[in-house]
């Protein structure tokens, strides 16, 4: 009989046990905390922010609780923020734009951490011969646009355009990779290309004047110091007549005459979803490859175009 006893009472200790080592993500667990570190406040990311929370509500009704935070484009404050989540056992996290997912892969190897609005995570994470898959912890969402494209967009609206002045965040990553393929495509197409770069949105102005005063246009790829400057830059810009193709439709709008875009909050919602598979357990987030935005648009600031006289061919959406 104390055998007997002794075989249940280990059994029903071997079923506790599954049951709580089966309480992280895809367990049977019902209630998930998902921490979002946002680096700063500017349209494409709120956007992406957006997309994401609406997914994952979607796919995980009332089983989800946000701890949303804003580094307000601080890289040490979103090491201060995922430090908070890892500290917090959050069973995920959401990674907005480079500096947070270089927070977040340092700060857990443990905890899921999927980045969006990253445009290359080879180059952010400093991965040599990136395959498309980080593995580890890490996966995420690209807004990678065909830079090449983005590039022949100057010949399309503004073929008088001879020299042209790259303006971007020394501080992003991901700005220097962009400005350097956009560069080497412009220079094989004949025209001369002049870096400019700020260390922070107290020099944007400076910079900016800088740029316009020795150029016929300007190339600004996506760049969260500049998105949440952008108004600053156009303060510059647009008096000075100089027109300015943008990596990413919210710079457009204040202070482009046209970019190739993709959407940010679908960007977010494909991240919502990779979300979702990996707090169902549904897939394993090692295995998980980086996804992209499929089919970015042509697009133009219609009030700008008229401003400096820009004409726009066919095959361009006005941006509402």
């Amino acid at each position: 009989m104390k055998k007997l006893i002794s075989l249940v009472l280990a059994l029903i200790l071997c079923l506790s046990l599954a049951a709580c080592g089966g309480s992280g993500s895809g367990g049977g667990k019902k209630n998930f905390t998902v921490g979002i570190c946002q680096l700063v406040q500017h349209p494409a990311l709120d956007a992406a922010t957006k997309g994401f929370r609406d997914a994952l509500e979607e796919a995980m009704p009332g089983q989800i609780t946000f701890d949303e935070k804003n580094a307000s484009g601080d890289a040490a404050t979103c090491a201060t923020i995922v430090n908070g989540f890892v500290a917090g056992n959050v069973d995920l996290i959401l990674a907005n734009a480079t500096p947070a997912l270089q927070a977040a892969s340092s700060a857990t190897q443990s905890i899921p951490v999927l980045g969006t609005a990253i445009t290359e995570y080879g180059v952010a994470l400093d991965i040599a011969n990136f395959s498309g898959t980080v593995g580890g912890n890490v996966s995420g969402t690209s807004d990678l646009a065909p830079l090449d494209q983005q590039a022949a967009m100057f010949d399309e609206l503004l073929p008088a355009a001879k020299r042209i002045g790259i303006l971007y965040c020394s501080a992003e990553a991901n700005s220097v990779y962009q400005a350097q393929v956009v560069k080497a495509v412009l220079e094989s197409a004949g025209k001369t290309v002049t870096i400019y770069t700020f260390a922070d949105s107290n020099d944007v102005g400076a910079v900016t004047a800088q740029a316009c005063g020795e150029n016929d246009a300007l190339y600004i790829p996506t760049d969260n110091t500049a998105a949440s400057s952008a108004e600053a830059i156009n303060n510059v810009a647009e008096p000075a007549g100089v027109p300015i193709i943008c990596g990413e439709e919210g710079i457009c709008t204040a202070c482009g005459v046209a970019t190739l875009s993709i959407d940010y909050y679908e960007l977010g919602r494909t991240t919502g979803a990779m979300a979702a598979k990996i707090l169902k357990g549904e897939s394993k987030i090692s295995e998980m490859p980086i996804e992209y935005f499929q089919g970015p648009v042509k697009k133009f600031n219609a009030a700008m175009c008229a401003e400096l006289g820009v004409a726009v061919p066919e095959g361009y959406e006005v941006i509402e």
